[in-house]
């Protein structure tokens, strides 16, 4: 087999994964010479941050519960003045991605050691990326500050995870490994991860949504989601996650559903100029077409398919498919906007990507 050349650079991050890693948290602030934490979290995960703060006690200098999803930067700056006025040293996000978010915007701009505790499947406390809501619009960027040093995963902060958030947040961790099999930047030690991170997800998530306390599936989907983040921040987005956060920055649609109902359609976008990269989604799902078992995985977990089922206006879409070619990101294929618009209608009344029409 011909392997040609590539690039591949490793991740600095330490990363602990279990059930009941929770208790290892104050060795882990303690390591990193953390003396005065601001532990983050968003409204749902309240309780969760005053556990992990009454956890971690002296090392504990204040709580901030107000992360949202997106990242805006307004709320960064809330989190901000209690970093300055607490002389914060450290940071210890608990929840999901806007959690992480929030994390990683404040580490950009401090440098402050972070130690990110995931509670659902997102997959992006594994990367150097930080997305953020700037003047009504979601701007990215990648730096080395931004990658969390320490990730905690406990599967037994998972087990209260609802199932619909699981199948989406799961379906959202997918994404990563997909993009990053057709990345320009991709290499085959990411391939790997890829197709093992779409293979376990796709067979935990479907278990996860016939029984929310299986704590095999629960451990499978956790260990995906770490495989599938190490792509995305090994590799770098197209037009699935250029898509997203048009939706989610400019129409305020939910993450995770976003990335749900959009990765179908932006496969099949993408199929024809990414064969080999189709062929291994497919192996991953046991299916023949890749586009197609991505749907079908979506609507078994009880995800949704359709963009005006998560508050996607349709008349917002000729604006979304404009911003979608404007400032575009690499893709495998070139962006045509008429065909940009005929995927976001296909993915607003929820069709089924067809092959044959690829």
């Amino acid at each position: 087999m011909a392997i040609g050349s590539f690039v591949y650079q490793g991740s600095p991050q330490r990363v602990l994964f279990g059930s009941g890693t929770l208790s290892c948290l104050g060795e882990e602030v303690q390591r990193l010479g953390i003396r005065s934490a601001l532990v983050v979290s968003g409204r749902e995960q309240k309780s969760r941050a005053g556990e992990i703060a009454r956890h971690l006690g002296s090392a504990c200098r204040a709580v901030f519960t107000g992360a949202k999803m997106h990242t805006p930067v307004e709320i960064t700056d809330e989190a901000m003045e209690i970093v300055a006025r607490e002389s914060i040293d450290g940071i210890v996000a608990v929840g999901g991605g806007s959690t992480t978010g929030l994390g990683k915007a404040i580490a950009f701009r401090t440098d402050l050691p972070q130690v990110v505790v995931p509670t659902t499947y997102a997959g992006s406390e594994m990367t150097n990326i930080l997305g953020e809501i700037v003047a009504g619009s979601k701007k990215t960027r990648r730096d080395p500050k931004i990658l969390p040093e320490t990730v905690v995963y406990d599967v037994d902060l998972t087990l209260t995870l609802p199932a619909g958030l699981s199948a989406t947040s799961g379906m959202n961790a997918i994404a990563h490994a997909v993009e990053g099999l057709y990345a320009r930047d991709g290499n085959p030690i990411l391939s790997i991860l890829a197709e093992e991170g779409i293979r376990v997800l796709a067979s935990a998530l479907p278990r996860i949504a016939g029984n929310p306390t299986d704590k095999d599936a629960r451990e499978d989907a956790l260990y995906g989601a770490c495989l599938c983040g190490t792509v995305l921040g090994g590799t770098s987005m197209a037009l699935h996650h250029k898509l997203c956060h048009v939706l989610g920055g400019s129409f305020d649609l939910p993450h995770a559903e976003t990335h749900a109902v959009v990765l179908p359609h932006a496969t099949a976008y993408n199929a024809s100029a990414t064969p080999g990269a189709m062929t291994h989604v497919a192996q991953a799902l046991a299916v023949s077409d890749a586009a197609g078992g991505l749907f079908d995985l979506a609507q078994s977990t009880g995800a949704p398919t359709a963009l005006r089922d998560i508050g996607m206006p349709g008349d917002g879409l000729e604006r979304a498919a404009d911003l979608a070619i404007a400032d575009p990101y690499w893709n495998p294929r070139p962006l045509d906007r008429t065909e940009i618009r005929a995927l976001l209608d296909d993915a607003w009344h929820g069709r089924r990507p067809d092959p044959r029409k690829r």
